[in-house]
């Protein structure tokens, strides 16, 4: 076997050699090792991007599904890294490397047109496709009551109110799903030579198309409004319903400040109680 694929299971390193035989890793870009591997490489010349998950990493079977069957209107021009090989069995996927830099932390992270062309590139991965599920309020909803049921350090008398929020809402709702990416923000888009492209399909699903601004809404949008208004001009309208958006701020919020609790995110979890604060009011008790 070729020593090129580090700490890889014997049969992602072998379907390796078969696809990029004598390929060099030029670079590590692990940034959970206990679930995924991410590596730069090349071979005969050209520039791939290699993604190895483990058993436990519940998202290359999304990441490969979303390049098989929704990101033709991106890698068509350009605006994705197209898939070059993939393997569900082993969740091991091939793209193309794509050039620039994260927006995330660099000076187009505060540029309206890195956000108008987000909004426009994100109208065209959601205006492929539509389907009807009766089901997905419900199912959306149930999983935040789970998420209440485990661990967070969300303050009972808040819980109380979450739960009572939830209780008053009419899950009997059908609602239109498209293809999402799931985790749409700064962090995985990148920037070259001024145009924006988008990486990292991990979370990628049939969602809702409001579901997309829900990260910017927490974070970007609220920091500065300009960046809000330029999105909604490349995306074309807002996606949001007010009342259905409600809901969806509060399962955010929810989900936020659990998972980061359980998974020692301080950060995050400040965001996820700011996030409660503000789906229920400003008399919300500050965390313990």
């Amino acid at each position: 076997m070729s020593r090129s694929w580090p700490d890889l299971d014997e049969s992602q390193r072998s379907l390796l050699d078969e696809w990029l035989p004598g390929a060099e890793v030029v670079a590590d870009h692990s940034w959970d090792l206990r679930h995924r591997h991410v590596l730069e490489v090349v071979h005969a010349g050209i520039r791939y991007a290699v993604k190895a998950g483990s058993p436990s990493d519940g998202h290359m079977l999304r990441e490969i599904r979303a390049h098989r069957e929704w990101l033709a209107p991106w890698t068509s021009t350009g605006h994705a890294p197209p898939m070059v090989h993939a393997d569900p069995d082993t969740l091991l996927l091939v793209t193309r490397w794509l050039p620039g830099r994260l927006v995330e932390d660099s000076t187009a992270q505060h540029d309206p047109d890195t956000f108008r062309q987000a909004g426009a590139l994100l109208a065209r991965l959601h205006g492929q496709l539509s389907v009807v599920d009766p089901a997905h309020e419900r199912d959306e909803t149930e999983r935040a009551l789970r998420w209440l049921d485990s661990p967070h350090r969300i303050p009972a008398p808040t819980e109380s109110r979450l739960r009572a929020e939830i209780a008053s809402w009419d899950l009997d709702v059908e609602t239109v799903l498209v293809p999402t990416h799931g985790d749409w923000q700064p962090r995985n888009w990148l920037v070259h030579d001024g145009v924006v492209a988008v990486i990292d399909l991990g979370r990628a699903d049939l969602r809702t198309p409001m579901s997309d601004l829900a990260r910017l809404a927490a974070q970007d949008f609220r920091r500065d409004a300009a960046l809000e208004t330029a999105f909604l001009e490349g995306y074309g309208d807002d996606p949001r319903d007010p009342d259905l958006w409600v809901r969806m701020k509060v399962r955010e919020a929810i989900g936020t400040a659990s998972w980061a609790f359980q998974h020692g995110d301080a950060g995050f979890e400040e965001q996820g109680h700011r996030m409660i604060r503000e789906a229920l009011g400003t008399d919300v008790p500050p965390v313990a």
